[in-house]
């Protein structure tokens, strides 16, 4: 129901009195704890550009730390923007209060109210609309009904379990019909099982009603599977933007190709070579020719022969009769799969064999052998850890 634009939105957090003094007499902004301090303060989020489509499902992930829900704070109105400026459906909204932006926010501890019935809590804001009465039953119990909470409409949140009380939450944002629904870590406090049900429950949730979603997580699998794009953070900085599918199979650089995907990819010291328009990489005694689409990308970035570093995911390494040795320290068995946690060039390595390809077993101590498609492999800059395709 709206678009959402940020432009270059920035957050910065002031110095408090004898420490902005302190900061003064500096003159180079410096580093701590990856957050970048300048004599303004500390700086938590950094020339942030976005722009979100009408009904739109954005997450914004990364590690602890790294600006996601100070951005999704300063959408909902709840921090001011340093700078930058943030429009809602083209409306600038830097100055508008929160109640009046036609956000929703659910919150990753419910916040609901102890002393009133799920349906008192979902009617709440309604109230202060002062609605009919008749409307306000109507929404809450189409709310209720879409997320099958009507059985509890009665009960008071203590009787709930953490699932149902996250059920409680979405349904009150969501009978506001707002133009933007903004989720900070809704699913973090429930268990993995939960986590998976209501992952789904969200999903299915979004067909239904016609809004504009942010989400904001640090779990790459609640992003890879919500997101129609992720926006992937860091120290108060974006890393990349694009569908799950495009920084899966494109990283932009090193810190997203290691934080997209599970288990993590595999990285080594190697060497790329250019020969005649075909490159190679070359790990240890294995040469592997890059697909022909990869070689066209380095060849337009005019990518020479360097020292890169590798990355393969581990679903991409495969075992073989010849390839780089490996010593087998675990093998885990995952039913449909492998997973080999093998020592090779100096460093730990993940491989996963399915079981329909399996052939015996293995065993602590064993010396395996892999290799990897050219299609496949990523190469990143030694100096400042791009992907060198892009």
């Amino acid at each position: 129901m709206a678009t959402v634009q940020l432009v270059n939105v920035k957050k910065v957090y002031p110095h408090s009195g004898e420490t902005k003094k302190s900061r003064k007499a500096e003159s180079a902004p410096e580093k701590k704890t990856n957050l970048q301090i300048t004599d303004e303060g500390v700086v938590a989020v950094q020339e942030f550009n976005l722009d979100i489509a009408d009904k739109e499902f954005i997450v914004l992930v990364g590690p602890s730390g790294c600006g996601k829900s100070t951005t999704l704070r300063m959408v909902a109105g709840l921090e001011e923007i340093t700078d930058g400026e943030l429009y809602i459906d083209g409306k600038l909204v830097n100055a508008v209060a929160p109640k009046d932006r036609d956000i929703a926010m659910v919150f990753q501890n419910y916040a609901l109210y102890p002393h009133m019935t799920v349906y008192q809590n979902m009617a709440f804001a309604l109230k202060l609309r002062h609605l009919p009465k008749a409307e306000i039953e109507k929404k809450v119990m189409e709310a209720a009904e879409i997320l099958d909470i009507t059985e509890y409409l009665d009960r008071k949140p203590k009787a709930l379990s953490g699932g149902q009380r996250q059920r409680v939450a979405i349904g009150r944002a969501i009978v506001r019909a707002p133009k933007v629904m903004l989720m900070d870590e809704p699913l973090s406090n429930l268990d993995a099982k939960l986590r998976n049900e209501m992952r789904a429950e969200i999903i299915k949730l979004r067909k239904r009603i016609d809004t504009t979603f942010i989400y904001v997580t640090h779990d790459q699998t609640e992003a890879m599977t919500l997101g129609d794009r992720i926006v992937i953070m860091r120290d108060g900085f974006v890393q990349q933007i694009g569908t799950p599918q495009e920084v899966f199979n494109h990283p932009a650089n090193l810190f997203v190709a290691g934080f997209i995907g599970m288990p993590v990819m595999n990285f080594f010291d190697a060497k790329l070579q250019e020969e005649a328009g075909k490159y190679f990489v070359c790990l240890g005694s294995l040469r592997v020719e890059l697909s022909p689409e990869k070689a066209a990308r380095l060849k337009a970035k005019g990518v020479k022969s360097q020292d890169v570093t590798l990355g393969v995911r581990p679903e991409h390494t495969d075992v073989a009769a010849q390839g780089v040795p490996g010593r087998v320290d675990v093998a885990e068995m995952m039913g449909s799969s492998v997973h080999l946690h093998v020592t090779a060039e100096g460093r730990d390595v993940i491989i996963i064999v399915p079981t329909v390809d399996l052939e015996g077993s293995f065993s602590m101590g064993d010396t395996v052998h892999f290799t990897f498609n050219g299609k496949v492999a990523h190469v990143f800059s030694k100096e400042d850890e791009h992907n060198l395709e892009y």
